[in-house]
């Protein structure tokens, strides 16, 4: 998604846990579309890093015209009644605490300002949860909750919207042990026939973020292929 906004002319904020991997990304972009790019080290399950990073943004920038929530965890567990109150809390917080201070704080300055548009990145589990993801679909159906509420909260200046993913071959692929078997399955499954490549949400996020989508909020885009897995 970074990319796909770098390469449309934006402005971008590269943010995750690991500076050295936002710098990384961020000198991609510098160098290969000739657009600014600030690394900022963040993790959104805690308020503070929250704050710092809407604070470096603007410094920077002086506005943000998208604010993209994509962070997500989801640790694997044996058994439910064996979810940790530190785990549950963890998914919780990086799943849906994040992205509600980040659009509280952000969506504030939008509707104060020129607007903008808020992307919330969402799973088929907050609609079909597994017993083995449990907490996480539970956070993502708080986050498209998280939606409507933003919507009525920041509009009509802001436009919130969701993107609900299927099965992505992300880093969170490499737990789901032998991929070829869940390429198989997605053949025989699947409408598509295949699981979701990253490339593959470039399209809608370059939607709802830019006007084209302008008469579009509340809503939520499925990418899941046609059904999950």
């Amino acid at each position: 998604m970074v990319r796909a906004f770098a390469q449309a002319g934006a402005s971008v904020v590269v943010a995750s846990r690991k500076l050295d991997a936002c710098e990384a990304v961020a000198s991609e972009i510098t160098e290969h579309f000739g657009r600014d790019a600030l690394a900022v080290a963040a993790n959104v399950s805690n308020w503070d890093d929250c704050d710092a990073l809407v604070e470096a943004a603007y410094e920077r920038f002086g506005q943000v015209d998208v604010l993209v929530n994509n962070a997500g965890m989801s640790p694997l567990y044996p058994a439910l009644d064996q979810v940790s109150e530190a785990l549950y809390d963890k998914v919780l917080a990086t799943n849906l605490k994040g992205p509600f201070r980040l659009s509280a704080l952000v969506g504030k300055r939008m509707a104060a300002g020129e607007g903008g548009s808020i992307i919330n990145i969402s799973s088929v589990a907050a609609v079909s949860p597994g017993p083995d993801a449990l907490p996480y679909g539970m956070a993502k159906a708080g986050l498209e909750a998280l939606t409507v509420g933003l919507m009525r909260s920041f509009g009509p200046k802001v436009r919130v919207n969701t993107i609900r993913c299927g099965a992505f071959r992300t880093d969170i692929a490499k737990a789901w042990g032998d991929i070829s078997r869940v390429e198989e399955i997605a053949r025989a499954r699947m409408p598509l026939g295949r699981i979701g490549e990253p490339e593959d949400i470039v399209g809608a996020a370059l939607y709802l973020a830019s006007d084209a989508s302008a008469y579009c909020t509340g809503t939520t885009i499925r990418l899941d292929g046609g059904g999950s897995l």
